[in-house]
């Protein structure tokens, strides 16, 4: 048998009457993804994140433990490498992962890298931004499936989070000798019987506990002593907005996006307007192996075209009036990573011109300076605008348009993926609900019903805005369905709005005096609390009060 004919039909036997399920042939059963993210929430309060992360690995090196006894003993396999490569595939059956094109085993050379991970998504929504990895269970399973298929002690580690801001997760797994020196950290983590491979034989008597190594142990103790201390919510700012790929429109264009990212060709990425192609940059960005690098993004159409070609290529010192001191542009500075030129075809003529130069010599040169210097930066572009009408009816250099467009990747609009309407909307809720510290946890079906009839014009972004929206004038634990935009609820608001509030609320200061009442409302007029509830001082919220009753008035 081969990994990729594994069946999740095949594999899951549900009988209904005797309330028994199995998976592989073991008794499992089905527990919600957040009542999980919760329990992880509860072990770090009491157990700090050291003591939490030590209990999920273990637990994750067990269960991967006993799926690759199942998958060995009930399947025959072509070879080891299909029972090694099963792994993967099996927990992403289980909801657990989505591995990246082509990736199979953390045991190849490149690892293993996940494009979705539950583990991640739910330490955001329950603990937010960590400064570390934080898919301790998956590193466990990992560990413990190639422990049992291979035959020896293997130790799975992540080195890029989706919980720490990455746009990947990426895991590498080796043994203990190869990974030398560099496991020393983790190993308090790990119970290191539980990976040995022995274990599949019958059980010896219970030892007595030998006292730990005094290294070991002063090691873990540091650890657990350094992590405790770590806040429940490590943020560093919000991550950004869920790449969600429900429908087959959107998983063939981040299929694409996965399977060309380890190479350094140039890309071209279009969609309307909000669709996400700086988000689907910064995946390709994350999954090249120039992760380690910057990843640097100019907006060509949000500058002029003198200090466009400045930001881009650099200048020297007086080479024009402000010029105090030579800078280098954003082609150096993306060195050994990537450089995302958002909106390229609003670029000018003449930096057009310049940009075809850089892309052709791979150097730039400075304004003002005579010598050229080398570019070491993979190049993404990306465009709201049909670049191949624009270049046929010469309103963008043809030359520069098929440099660009080695490979082109074009994101659906939100329209054509409705089936990603409400995931998005949800995760987004729970990003929204995190930034503003509002205890709202979903939306009501009526809510998600007009989610799901809008058009969404603005795509991804207009959705973004109109859940931020909801949450702000959530009055309870969900967003219903007066707290989104008028737009979006069918409703004209020139014909629907209250007394004294702007015609339309579909502007940022709208947005903000909605809630400002709202949260006055809440607290019956209270404007102490309310500023304390909404993050802002009292005096700012005084005027923000006057301003209100003087359009009024």
């Amino acid at each position: 048998m081969r990994a990729a004919d594994l069946d999740i039909r095949k594999l899951l036997d549900v009988d209904a009457r005797g309330g028994v399920v199995r998976f592989a042939g073991e008794r499992a059963v089905i527990l919600d993804a957040g009542a999980l993210g919760r329990l992880r929430e509860e072990l770090v309060r009491l157990a700090g994140y050291a003591g939490a992360r030590a209990v999920l690995t273990r637990f994750g090196v067990a269960h991967g433990a006993r799926m690759a006894e199942a998958m060995a003993s009930r399947l025959a396999w072509d070879n080891d490498a299909e029972l090694h490569g099963a792994g993967g595939l099996l927990h992403t059956l289980q909801g657990f992962i989505r591995l990246a094109p082509g990736d199979t085993t953390p045991l190849a050379s490149r690892g293993a890298t996940l494009v979705a991970s539950y583990e991640a998504e739910q330490h955001l929504a329950h603990l937010g931004r960590a400064d570390e990895p934080v898919c301790w269970m998956l590193a466990g399973i990992a560990s413990g499936y190639m422990t049992r298929a291979t035959g020896e002690a293997v130790y799975v580690i992540e080195d890029r989070c989706i919980g720490r801001g990455d746009d990947v997760c990426h895991f590498q797994g080796r043994t203990r000798a190869a990974w030398g020196g560099a496991l020393e950290e983790h190993l308090p983590f790990f119970r290191e019987s539980d990976l040995d491979p022995s274990l599949g034989e019958p059980a010896q008597p219970a030892q007595p506990a030998q006292p730990a190594q005094p290294r070991r142990a002063t090691t873990g103790r540091a650890l657990v002593a350094k992590a405790s201390a770590l806040p429940l919510a490590a943020r560093r700012g919000e991550p950004p907005p869920a790449l969600v790929a429900e429908s087959p429109a959107m998983q063939r264009a981040l299929d694409r996006a996965l399977r060309v990212a380890p190479v350094d060709s140039t890309i071209l990425l279009t969609g309307e307007s909000g669709a996400g192609k700086e988000r689907v940059a910064r995946l390709i960005h994350g999954a090249s192996a120039r992760a380690a690098g910057p990843f640097v993004a100019v907006n060509c159409a949000a500058i002029t075209e003198t200090l466009l070609e400045s930001e881009l290529f650099g200048h020297a010192r007086g080479s024009f009036t402000g010029a105090t001191h030579d800078r280098a542009g954003l082609f150096e500075a993306a060195r050994g990573g990537t450089l995302l030129l958002d909106e390229v075809g609003e670029a000018p003529p003449g930096v057009q011109a310049k940009l075809l130069r850089a892309l052709q010599e791979r150097q730039v040169r400075r304004v003002g300076e005579n010598t050229s210097r080398p570019v070491d930066a993979r190049i993404l572009a990306a465009t709201n605008r049909d670049l191949a009408a624009d270049a046929a009816a010469g309103r963008f250099r043809r030359d520069l348009y098929y440099r660009l467009r080695v490979i082109e990747i074009r994101l659906p609009p939100l329209r054509e993926r409705r089936e990603d309407i409400l995931p998005l909307g949800r995760a987004l809720l729970a990003a929204a609900a995190r930034r503003l510290d509002r205890p709202v946890a979903g939306f009501t079906p009526e809510a998600e019903a007009a989610l799901e009839r809008h058009g969404w014009p603005g795509n991804v972004r207009e959705l973004e805005n109109a859940v931020e929206h909801a949450v702000a004038l959530a009055r309870g634990g969900v967003a219903d369905l007066d707290d989104l935009p008028d737009d979006i609820r069918g409703v004209d608001p020139e014909l629907h709005g209250a007394a004294g509030e702007e015609p339309t609320e579909r502007t940022l200061e709208g947005v903000e005096r909605r809630a400002i009442l709202a949260a006055l409302e809440r607290h019956g007029g209270n404007q102490a609390r309310a500023a304390a509830e909404l993050g802002i001082g009292a005096s700012t919220l005084y005027r923000k009060l006057r301003r209100y009753a003087r359009g009024a008035g």
